[in-house]
């Protein structure tokens, strides 16, 4: 049988594993982030309603632009945003290829600071792009300091601040986005995936007026509920846009998908109704853990990373085994725990808990 030993790989795919997190039909699947509560129904409806209608258009190519999808996200996000300033594409992991593939490429670099989303490098080496890792500081929190200095060492082209940083949920702090726009010359992104969990920080998008070299990075598969839609947005200058249309695929998002992300927008407040209660069982969540004797990790996201297993991979294999699935980062003493809903929480607790008994 064939293997990619005996493929004419690019030289900097040799060797690489793809991107993949252990998927089980577990009763309690808290191990990629995803929201676990579920879509209103009649949100659900309307999403069905526009979907019956966009089908009867599949026979023709959609929107390429578009634009009534930008514009409902321009509106969802504010600030005084136009339809021009904002892009969509399959899931957030997309747009940030896109940017690699328009500001990235051969001899040009990307950084960020680690532990922090694995796809970073993945998609870095997918698109030729040199990959430059830098520690964060003990404790995980980036200042403008240990940011600047970074920048100002490695001069990257493009640099990806992930606040909440996934997989250690440390917030973002609006100084160290201002220090390193000031810092270089490059494409700064900020990855805002969960920005919605966090309800102390504006969005980086209130920086964008003047900041031509700042983009920043959303998705509804977190806050929204819409994992399966795949659908990821960018927040930019419009010249930003026209750059990204250079290399997107014609037709990147399907009318199906067009309707429900345009539908559930629509419908923002209900989507967004459970982040409040994620929040709560964020915080409930981290004060049980602590209480056991655990180090938890402040977040601002719909995840705690937790610290003080003596065997972490022993512990995960229990928990799977009870059906309860949460993720191993290969980060020593640590597991990554999604907030569920209050049932899921409290499994979690207790499981965890019967893990020292």
């Amino acid at each position: 049988m064939t293997s990619l030993s005996d493929l004419p790989l690019r030289d900097n795919l040799v060797g690489q594993e793809p991107y993949g997190a252990p998927q089980d039909a577990v009763p309690i699947s808290l191990n990629v982030n995803e929201n676990t509560h579920p879509i209103p129904d009649p949100v659900i409806e309307d999403i069905v309603a526009s979907l019956a209608e966009a089908v009867r258009g599949v026979n023709r190519y959609p929107d390429r632009e578009f634009v009534e999808l930008r514009t409902a996200l321009a509106g969802y996000l504010g600030h005084g945003l136009t339809a021009e300033q904002l892009w969509a594409a399959n899931g957030s992991n997309e747009v940030l290829q896109q940017i690699l593939q328009a500001f990235g490429g051969p001899g040009r670099t990307l950084l960020s600071f680690s532990p922090t989303y694995s796809m970073y490098p993945l998609l870095a080496s997918g698109t030729d792009t040199g990959w430059i890792d830098v520690p964060r500081p003990e404790g995980y929190a980036l200042t403008p300091e240990f940011t600047v200095a970074a920048l100002r060492e490695h001069r990257p082209d493009i640099a990806i601040l992930c606040g909440p940083n996934n997989p250690t949920g440390t917030p973002l702090d609006r100084d160290v986005v201002l220090a390193a726009y000031d810092a270089f010359d490059g494409i700064l992104i900020v990855d805002e995936a969960y920005q919605e969990f966090d309800a102390e920080r504006e969005s980086s998008v209130a920086l964008l007026p003047g900041r031509h070299r700042l983009l920043v990075s959303r998705t509804m598969s977190k806050a929204f509920a819409f994992a399966g839609v795949r659908l990821g947005y960018l927040a930019a200058d419009p010249a930003v846009i026209d750059a990204l249309r250079l290399v997107r695929l014609p037709y990147h998002l399907s009318a199906l998908t067009q309707a429900a992300a345009t539908a559930a927008i629509r419908h923002s407040g209900e989507m967004l109704a459970t982040v409040a209660d994620i929040r709560e069982q964020r915080d409930r969540l981290a004060t049980a853990l602590t209480e056991l004797g655990y180090e938890v990790h402040p977040s601002g996201a719909n995840f705690l990373l937790v610290g003080g297993f003596a065997d972490p991979t022993g512990a995960f294999e229990t928990l799977r085994a009870q059906g309860i699935l949460i993720r191993n980062l290969g980060i020593e003493g640590h597991l990554r725990l999604t907030v569920g809903t209050e049932p899921e929480t409290t499994a979690l607790i207790d499981a965890i808990a019967a893990l020292g008994a």
